[in-house]
């Protein structure tokens, strides 16, 4: 029901900052709970934030919050990840979900992976040291 394409990854300096945006395709893309999730060669997929359907809610990791921000902009049907004080352990791959949830918000569940149904293809984030 819904394609997600991310962008602006790319190589940045320790204590820089990156912007990334996910592309949704889909009339209801303003229902969807959205989360980026992060991973690394040969570690699990990593939760990094998520935002309820009307941005009124978010949720960060305790190693990004304080540096990155998610955001959307449900009329242009985008989500944000504002990443600023990267350090070299943010270098992964980084995916947008989408999660058909809209009317729950509780902590476990939008931090869990199978609570999402729709997957970007990432972009890479390299930070060097």
């Amino acid at each position: 029901q819904v394609q997600l394409v991310e962008s602006g990854g790319g190589l940045v300096q320790a204590g820089g900052s990156l912007s990334l945006s996910c592309a949704a395709s889909g009339r209801t893309f303003s229902s969807y709970v959205m989360g980026w999730f992060r991973q690394a060669p040969g570690k699990e997929r990593e939760f990094v934030a998520a935002i309820s359907s009307n941005g009124g809610n978010t949720n960060y990791a305790d190693s990004v919050k304080g540096r990155f921000t998610i955001s959307r902009d449900n009329a242009k049907n985008t989500v944000y990840l504002q990443m600023n004080s990267l350090k070299p352990e943010d270098s992964a791959g980084y995916l947008c979900a989408a999660a058909a949830i809209q009317g729950v918000w509780y902590t476990a569940v939008v931090r869990t992976p199978r609570t999402y149904n729709h997957w970007g293809q990432g972009t890479q984030v390299t930070v060097s040291s």
